[in-house]
């Protein structure tokens, strides 16, 4: 057993996905807090799916499967999609969640018909384009991981920096107008850090599942403090956790995907949580009443 677990490591491949895993987790489990307090998982998630036609578009102009060339793409329509949903609800009378799912329906949509295009046009060296559907973190190198780690810790760094214009917008825009706060600036900034990790995330983890590594986290770290400092530790810290775990499983059963490995542990986590967290556990709570 431990001879496997030394020839796992030696494994230069399992240390870079593990790398990137673990970046991608932590830095998912604290920006994702703020989506999560903000009531903006559905959006989230309209933005995850629209990364998919900017990766193919990309691909079909380009042919070209470096990832900041296809994260460009994806940046892109991710932007596209999130002007498209706040416009829809602005200027007609269909709710967010509405918004949200035409949006995301019409963008995956033609995402997917750009990828069936690729598979049934184009000569050139298309595998492995397809899975930034569901993920395909095996396919991850140094340089990825290079780019991954580069984006992480400039999304922690200026999570860090504004923590607090985050903090007072999330709970009181009045509030945070009153003393100052460019607030349409500093919203801006945090959709721009949620979609930097949407994008960094989809080849790890897929465009399907990458909204459940930005939520799920931050759900559990909710069962166990009140204060957003420690929710945001916290749910980075399950983000981490969730990667290193997830990242382990896939790699000793050769035939799971990594991806959605991650997304089960990261929601074992969030039942643990439900159950056990110390502030509002069911278990907890029972107990104490």
């Amino acid at each position: 057993m431990m001879t496997e677990w030394m020839i796992l490591f030696e494994s230069p491949n399992f240390r870079w996905v593990l790398i990137g895993s673990l970046l991608l987790g932590f830095s998912s489990g604290v920006i994702g807090c703020f989506a999560y307090l903000r009531k903006q998982s559905l959006i989230s998630d309209g933005m995850a799916h629209a990364t998919l036609p900017g990766v193919a578009f990309i691909y079909i102009l380009f042919q070209t499967k470096a990832l900041p060339v296809l994260l460009i793409g994806a940046t892109i329509t991710s932007l596209i999609a999130t002007y498209c949903i706040q416009t829809i609800i602005q200027q007609s009378k269909l709710k967010a969640d509405a918004a949200i799912g035409v949006t995301l329906s019409v963008f995956f949509g033609f995402g997917i018909v750009l990828l069936t295009y690729i598979q049934q046009n184009m000569t050139g060296n298309q595998a492995g384009i397809d899975s930034f559907i569901f993920g395909q973190a095996a396919s991850i190198v140094k340089n990825d991981v290079y780019t991954i780690g580069i984006v992480s810790l400039l999304i922690l760094l200026l999570t860090v920096i504004f923590f607090r214009e985050f903090r007072y917008t999330t709970f009181d825009l009045n509030f945070s107008k009153g003393i100052g706060i460019p607030v349409k600036w500093v919203n801006g900034l945090l959709f721009s850090l949620l979609v930097a990790v949407i994008v960094i995330g989809i080849q790890m983890v897929g465009v399907v599942l990458i909204v459940a590594l930005l939520i799920t986290p931050a759900l559990a770290a909710r069962y166990w403090t009140d204060s957003l400092t420690k929710m945001t530790i916290i749910s980075g810290s399950f983000g981490a956790i969730s990667g290193l775990i997830g990242t382990i499983f896939s790699s000793i059963a050769h035939d799971l995907p990594t991806g959605p490995m991650i997304v089960l542990t990261a929601s074992a986590l969030f039942f643990i949580s439900l159950l056990f967290g110390i502030k509002k556990g069911i278990i907890v709570r029972r107990i104490a009443g």
